[in-house]
């Protein structure tokens, strides 16, 4: 592991680092804020996934999560959204290739290769960040925004060991339901929409996947919020499932950070009521 930069920040440290990854066969950047912290302890660790276009870097910049952070004693995990790199595939449109990795394991070509980012944020970059920070394993949550609020959702909803609390802005709920999904989860897994299941929330509720309870935050002003987001779905497919939902519907807000930093405390205090 590469440090990249570090910078002091309410008593802990920001940080930006790179390494090798064997899931995406590239160099892979991601941020992590540690508060201060005694010598010996292990803190509780709270994953972000970020939406399309997103780095590691539009959360870390404009989130305005550190000082809760620190306060509340929280680790803050900003993975990258996709693999980069001259060699690895793209596409001319945001919403497919780099910068837009749906956080799938692609089984087509030419994504197939590089597009791991399910096992790299389940599998590979956990360990690898345990090794260097004081990590509680045992005590790990996950949230995120528009795409990566659908890779919240689902990867909470399929480790339910592994993440103890989950909450969304903005999420795409239904990748099934929508054109951004259909689009990504056609062209990285194929044709056979079985396979899609395992990527889209209100499928895997309805497959039997459980979790204690969901936060979302949705702007009502938000531009994509009727065609691609759809929050109704999720809040029908936890009735079903007798899932305790806590859908915000914040009026006049938009799908921009502006959004996302007004309410980022409401989601910091969430998780750390459960870690």
């Amino acid at each position: 592991m590469e440090t990249l930069s570090t910078n002091k920040a309410f008593g802990g440290v920001q940080g930006v680092y790179s390494h090798a990854s064997a899931e995406t066969k590239t160099d892979m950047t991601f941020a992590v804020f540690i508060p201060d912290y005694q010598a010996g302890a292990k803190l509780p660790v709270l994953w972000y996934l970020s939406g399309l276009t997103c780095t590691h870097a539009n959360v870390m910049d404009k989130g305005e999560y550190r000082q809760l952070a620190s306060e509340l004693g929280l680790i803050i995990v900003c993975p990258d959204t996709s693999p980069r790199g001259d060699e690895v595939p793209d596409d001319d449109s945001y919403d497919m290739g780099q910068g837009a990795g749906f956080y799938v394991d692609a089984t087509e070509e030419p994504w197939a290769t590089n597009f791991r980012m399910r096992s790299y944020i389940e599998l590979e970059l956990l360990p690898l960040l345990s090794q260097h920070f004081p990590i509680d394993r045992d005590r790990q949550g996950i949230f995120g925004h528009s795409m990566g609020g659908h890779g919240a959702l689902t990867m909470a909803l399929r480790n339910p060991d592994l993440f103890k609390s989950v909450s969304a802005f903005a999420p795409i709920v239904s990748p099934l339901q929508c054109p951004w999904g259909q689009k990504a989860l056609g062209g990285y897994l194929g044709t056979d929409q079985t396979a899609w299941r395992a990527y889209d929330a209100c499928a895997l509720i309805d497959d039997g996947a459980r979790v204690s309870d969901i936060l979302v935050d949705q702007g009502t002003a938000d531009q994509f919020l009727e065609q691609q987001l759809k929050p109704n779905l999720l809040v029908e497919a936890c009735e079903r499932a007798a899932i305790p939902l806590t859908l915000n519907m914040r009026e006049g807000y938009d799908h921009s950070y502006f959004t996302i930093s007004t309410f980022m405390d409401d989601h910091l205090r969430w998780h750390a009521e459960r870690l």
